[in-house]
C-alpha cells in the first residue's frame, strides 16, 4: 500500500522539477530545495524536499526537524553516513558537502530561523532531541554551472527569476517585521546579504563570460552590452548601499535601499531578456 507521506513527497518533486522550483500547497511562496542522500543501510538515492535558509557564501542551511517528531528524519541519518549529497534548487543542480553545525554555531544558527518563523520552536518544543542544524556547502567544480535548462536563453530567464522571487521573499520578510517591531531580524539581514552576494556573482560572471561571447559573435550588440554593463556598475553601487544600511539595519533605511533596488534590478533584468533572449535561445 503507498505510503502517504512518499505520494505527498512524489508529488512536490515533479511539481517542483516541472516548474523549475515552484510549487503550490504548503511549500509555495517559501524557500525549497530537493535534496538527494545516499541511504544510510541501502546505498540507494532518496530525494526529499526541503526547506532552506541563506547563509551566505557556498552554503545553505536545513533543519532536521521531522515536525518535532522524535526521530532524526532518514534524510538526515543518510547525510550522517554519506555526507555527499546533491542539491536541486529548482535553477542550478550542484553537488554539496553536509555538515552538521554543532555547539554555539548550531545554536545561534537555529536562533535565527526560530526568530524568522517561529513554527522551528514549535517543533523543538515537541521533541526531547535537539534539532540539528545542517550546513550544505556547495563543491566547487570547474566550468560553468549546471542549469537546468535547455538553451542560454532559457537559463538566463531562469537566473532572473529566481532573483525576483528571492527579492519579492525579502521585501514580504520585511513587511512582516516592520508591522512586528522597530528592528529586522538577524536571519532576514543574511538573507538580504546573500542575495546581494548572488546578485555581485551573477553579474561579474555575465561581463566575464557572457558578454565578451556575444560582442564577439555578434558585434551589433556592443551599444546594448555598454548599457548592460553601465547598469551593472548601478545596480552595484545600489548593493552596497544595502550593505551600508544592514550594518546598523533601522527598517525604514533597509526598506528604501531594497526598494531601490528592485526597482532598478526589475528594469534592467527585463531590458536583458528583451535583448539577449533572442540572440542566446539559439546559441
Amino acid at each position: 500500500m503507498p505510503h502517504p507521506i512518499h505520494d505527498f513527497n512524489r508529488q512536490i518533486i515533479e511539481e517542483f522539477r516541472a516548474n523549475h522550483g515552484r510549487v503550490g500547497g504548503p511549500f509555495e511562496g517559501g524557500r525549497l530545495i530537493l535534496l538527494t542522500t545516499t541511504g544510510a543501510r541501502t546505498g540507494t538515492p532518496h530525494t526529499t524536499p526541503v526547506g532552506y535558509l541563506p547563509d551566505g557564501g557556498d552554503r545553505i542551511l536545513v533543519i532536521a526537524s521531522a515536525g518535532g517528531s522524535p526521530r532524526h528524519p532518514d534524510w538526515y541519518r543518510n547525510l550522517v553516513a554519506h555526507p555527499q549529497v546533491t542539491v536541486e534548487s529548482g535553477v542550478f543542480t550542484y553537488e554539496a558537502n553536509a555538515v552538521a553545525l554543532a555547539g554555539e554555531e548550531r545554536d545561534q544558527a537555529f536562533a535565527r530561523a526560530v526568530e524568522a518563523d517561529r513554527g522551528w520552536a514549535a517543533y523543538q518544543e515537541k521533541t526531547d532531541r535537539a534539532i540539528p542544524v545542517v550546513a550544505l556547502h556547495e563543491i566547487s567544480r570547474p566550468g560553468p554551472p549546471n542549469i537546468n535548462a535547455s538553451s542560454p536563453g532559457e537559463a538566463i530567464k531562469l537566473v532572473h527569476d529566481a532573483f525576483r522571487r528571492e527579492l519579492t521573499l525579502i521585501r514580504q520578510e520585511m513587511a512582516a517585521y516592520e508591522k512586528g517591531g522597530s528592528t529586522l531580524g538577524a536571519q532576514l539581514r543574511v538573507n538580504c546579504l546573500t542575495f546581494c552576494q548572488g546578485l555581485h556573482n551573477h553579474h561579474t560572471g555575465e561581463d566575464l563570460a557572457m558578454f565578451p561571447f556575444l560582442a564577439d559573435r555578434h558585434p551589433g550588440t556592443l551599444p546594448v552590452l555598454d548599457r548592460l554593463r553601465a547598469e551593472h556598475e548601478r545596480i552595484a553601487a545600489l548593493v552596497e548601499k544595502l550593505r551600508a544600511a544592514l550594518t546598523d539595519p533601522d527598517p525604514a533605511s533597509v526598506r528604501t535601499e531594497v526598494d531601490r533596488l528592485t526597482t532598478e534590478l526589475e528594469a534592467h533584468l527585463s531590458y536583458e531578456e528583451e535583448q539577449l533572449i533572442p540572440l542566446l535561445t539559439g546559441a
